[in-house]
């Protein structure tokens, strides 16, 4: 049976993900974390034989996560499970040592398989990610109107629930945007990520 670790900060997802191994005959969850500091927490005290890592998550980027556990345990197998499609990320994740990478739009068939290939000693992209890495325009760095709005908030210091009554959304979505920025910039936190916006031109 195939242990599995699943760094993921969405309930739903979570839960999709544990059904569908239940279902499996090969693999087991053996831990859930929803942060980077929880998965340091449970690697303390248990070694899965895969990382199903999120790119998105509330205090670490993913990237940077995947550098830290490799650093600590190099042999540690870990398939990206993500919903970001742009080349950017996705090579980083590999050429940072991920052993895969799988959009969460992905299909159970894709995802199960991916494991089976990556516990094998081998490497694994889904349809799609591939797609993503053939298409040089996803190489490009798109920030929605939405996104600019939210960087220039940000670099005049409002805090989440401050840009969310100003944008009419909820603090959950300006957070969900923040990060989401975090990631297509490959910034390390918000500080970083106002610098960076402003060496670009974006703010």
């Amino acid at each position: 049976m195939i242990s599995l670790l699943i760094v993921e900060d969405h309930p739903i997802v979570v839960e999709g993900l544990q059904k569908m191994f239940r279902d499996s005959s090969f693999a087991e969850v053996v831990g859930v974390a929803g942060s980077g500091q929880a998965c340091r927490d449970v690697l303390r005290w248990i070694k899965p034989d895969i990382i199903l890592l999120d790119i998105n998550l509330p205090d670490i980027n993913g990237i940077d996560l995947c550098i830290e556990i490799l650093k600590n345990n190099p042999k540690q197998k870990i398939l990206a499970l993500s919903t970001f499609d742009e080349r950017h990320v996705i090579r980083q994740m590999l050429d940072h040592g991920a052993k895969g990478y799988i959009l969460k739009n992905s299909s159970p068939e894709e995802i199960l398989e991916g494991i089976k290939v990556v516990q094998e000693g081998g490497k694994y992209l889904s349809a799609e990610t591939e797609e993503a890495l053939r298409d040089k325009s996803k190489n490009e760095l798109v920030i929605t109107r939405r996104e600019r709005e939210i960087l220039k908030l940000l670099s005049e210091g409002f805090t989440n629930a401050e840009i969310a009554e100003k944008l009419f959304i909820s603090p959950l979505t300006a957070d969900s945007h923040r990060k989401n920025l975090i990631t297509k910039l490959n910034a390390r936190n918000t500080p970083s990520l106002i610098k960076l916006a402003m060496e670009k031109g974006l703010i």
